[in-house]
């Protein structure tokens, strides 16, 4: 029986397998590339049953309701820092919204009893046999394990070894975003304010805990750029270059960027695998059908690491059984989760001053901001989702 299994990343759909896995009598391994569990980060937030019936088999709300943001209001304004938009807290912060890194640890302390994690480490090699997987780590390790899962986000180290490279699975969505911390000069409140350019949003918004900190965000449209994804001062430079000329805070803004030790830069893109699963690799979350923002990829890791530990143990471990049913009762829920992160850049960076004009007159409009509303909620809920809590072999089809 496949019992020991080895996870990559530590972000949120890997402990979070982790965590059914070993509650089903599995022994997971957690391997993650940075030293230490990642803190803080954007918020990330759930809507819809689905997302809620898997944080409460997990015993999570009430701890998660205790350090949520309470949701983020977005305020758009013009160059004048006048109000042109104001979209109220629900519409980005779903019906629980945490921070990523508050999630994080949340995941890594219910599944560390019976989980091994080990940090400053990642995979180098895979090598399938008859009866398991050989890898080798790039610390020079080489370990045996039944089953290997990557659930180490759209940029997937287990996909790229197993499957192909990159550049096969992941389509660039033309726009690029990026976060940063730097002080509260602006006394923003609760929630961000923002301002448009064709093509460009800057924003930034409050830390809920701390006041005195707060987060920029910015976006941009670009054809895909060739960067290094681990020099932080080339891709300053690149969004420097991006906003060059724009008015508002942005030259202040920009200056906070030089000093900020803890940049993060990506392609607004999303993830398709034809197959999630190749021999004993298998994909879950942003690795196999996700998207950079919009695509409701936290709700959907956490769903989809439910579902596959629930099958692996429904099927006593047989992968090929448990690999297919998982992929099959959740792939239509993860595209069309997925396809909301298409529009994200359209919508924070309309392409022109026309568009941005008709975004900010269309959400002014209750009726229609409600439904949109609605159709997350519906979108995050279209899947059925067996009860695996009790006998997983007993679980419904």
């Amino acid at each position: 029986m496949n019992r020991n299994v080895l996870i990559s990343g530590a972000s949120i759909a890997g402990p979070a397998l982790a965590y059914w896995l070993g509650r089903h009598g599995f022994r997971p391994t957690v391997v993650e590339l940075a030293p230490a569990l990642r803190q803080g980060g954007q918020a990330v937030d759930f809507r819809g049953e689905a997302h809620l019936a898997v944080l409460e088999r997990m015993g999570l709300i009430p701890g998660l309701r205790r350090v949520q943001t309470g949701g983020s209001p977005m305020r758009f304004v013009d160059e004048r820092g006048r109000t042109l938009l104001d979209l109220p807290a629900e519409f980005a912060g779903g019906e629980i919204e945490v921070l990523r890194g508050d999630l994080a640890r949340a995941l890594h302390e219910l599944s560390l009893p019976r989980t091994e994690y080990v940090f400053g480490d990642s995979i180098a090699g895979l090598t399938e046999t008859s009866s398991g997987v050989r890898v080798a780590f790039r610390s020079g390790v080489s370990r045996d394990f039944d089953l290997v899962i990557g659930a180490d986000g759209l940029h997937s180290n287990v996909r790229r070894l197993a499957f192909g490279p990159e550049q096969d699975y992941v389509s660039h969505l033309g726009y690029y975003a990026a976060t940063w911390q730097l002080p509260n000069y602006l006394g923003v409140g609760r929630g961000s304010v923002g301002h448009n350019v064709p093509g460009r949003l800057a924003s930034v918004g409050a830390d809920h805990r701390d006041p005195a900190r707060a987060g920029a965000f910015f976006v941009f449209s670009a054809p895909e750029l060739a960067y290094d994804r681990h020099d932080p001062e080339q891709q300053k430079r690149l969004i420097s270059d991006a906003f060059s000329g724009v008015g508002w805070e942005v030259p202040r803004l920009l200056r906070s960027l030089h000093e900020a030790p803890d940049l993060y830069f990506d392609s607004i893109s999303r993830a398709d695998v034809d197959t999630w699963s190749t021999g004993r690799v298998c994909l879950v979350g942003d690795a196999a059908c996700g998207a950079t923002i919009g695509g409701m990829g936290t709700g959907s890791a956490v769903v989809a690491a439910y579902v596959l530990a629930g099958e692996l143990a429904r099927a006593r471990g047989d992968h090929r059984t448990a690999f297919a049913r998982y992929e099959s009762r959740l792939r239509t829920y993860a595209q069309n989760c997925q396809a909301g992160g298409d529009r994200t850049g359209k919508f924070l960076a309309p392409a022109t001053t026309t568009g941005i004009r008709l975004r900010n007159t269309l959400l002014s409009r209750r009726l229609l901001l409600n439904g949109m509303l609605e159709l997350g909620e519906r979108v995050s809920s279209t899947v059925a989702l067996p009860d695996y809590t009790a006998d997983p072999r007993h679980a419904d089809r």
